[in-house]
């Protein structure tokens, strides 16, 4: 039986607060007092709940990539399970969207985040060689354009399943990312 680390019983106090209180409203002592951990400990693992918030878009993400590749999940599932995972979390995220004082620091984040998983993921996949600068171009455009995209479905701007979401992705990835990510 694996332990919970002090980082997901700290994720999992936020997101429970979250659930029913505004992200701008919660603090860190909500959060420990939630979980009966002492804002110490809250502070030897993130800097703040933005952080914390960021940890965890990050984790889920990883997982649903560190899939790709094994028993046959291909790009195109990891899509869809994406959008599922967004949709699945839809009213935590719209929280996260809604009542986060720095909405444009947050999106940049997820950005960042998507970026960094799919350079590694497309550094696995080309013996590790180290991305010329436009294919990160690239790389950034497609993340920067599915993170906005997103966050757009998530805030209800447009009505898609999670199987038109994924199918806009794929069908939006830039040409010269092609060869990493889409098996033929």
């Amino acid at each position: 039986m694996k332990r919970k680390t002090a980082k997901e019983i700290l994720a999992e106090s936020f997101q429970e607060l979250a659930e029913t209180k505004p992200i701008d409203k919660i603090t860190v002592k909500d959060i420990t007092d939630n979980c009966g951990y002492s804002s110490a400990t809250f502070y030897r693992q993130f800097k703040d709940k933005y952080d914390l918030i960021a940890w965890q878009y990050s984790r889920g993400i990883e997982e649903i990539m560190n899939r790709i590749g094994i028993d046959d999940y291909e790009w195109r599932q990891s899509l869809i399970d994406a959008a599922i995972h967004f949709q699945g979390n839809k009213e935590y995220l719209a929280n996260l969207l809604l009542n986060t004082s720095g909405y444009d620091s947050f999106l940049a984040y997820m950005t960042e985040a998507n970026y960094k998983e799919l350079k590694r993921f497309i550094l696995k996949n080309n013996g590790n060689r180290e991305l010329d600068k436009k294919t990160q171009m690239y790389a950034r455009l497609y993340c920067m354009g599915t993170v906005c995209l997103t966050c757009e479905w998530i805030l209800e701007k447009f009505e898609a399943t999670p199987e038109e979401m994924a199918e806009i992705y794929e069908n939006s990835l830039p040409v010269p990312l092609h060869p990493y990510l889409l098996r033929k």
